[in-house]
């Protein structure tokens, strides 16, 4: 099977594109589903403290440089809804290292 056509910095990188054939032979592509890595083989690097200024993609740009990783975010905390994460003032976000990425000395997290 085919991966999905999406960058690399997609979080469906790497996704299997599948095909299903319709009743009248319409064949319709679709993304097999995503499997969320567990959040304690991720490797920290990081954790954040939510104020009541943040937003999750401010968040996201200040700590990995790009607003539109804010999925990274989401998996590390076990987030279905990424734009929670930021709604509790004291909240402590883990900002790790993408799945298969080696944790930074000291940093904590896994190994």
């Amino acid at each position: 099977m085919a991966t999905a056509p999406v960058p690399p910095s997609s979080r469906y990188a790497g996704v299997e594109v599948a095909v299903r054939v319709e009743a009248d032979g319409r064949e319709v592509a679709y993304l097999r589903r995503r499997f969320c890595p567990q959040p304690e083989n991720l490797a920290l690097v990081t954790e954040h403290v939510v104020t009541g200024a943040d937003r999750i993609d401010r968040v996201t740009a200040a700590y990995l440089g790009d607003p539109e990783q804010f999925w990274r975010v989401a998996d590390a905390n076990r987030a279905v809804r990424a734009d929670v994460l930021t709604d509790v003032v004291g909240r402590r976000l883990r900002i790790t290292q993408p799945e298969g990425f080696p944790g930074l000395p000291g940093a904590g997290g896994a190994p």
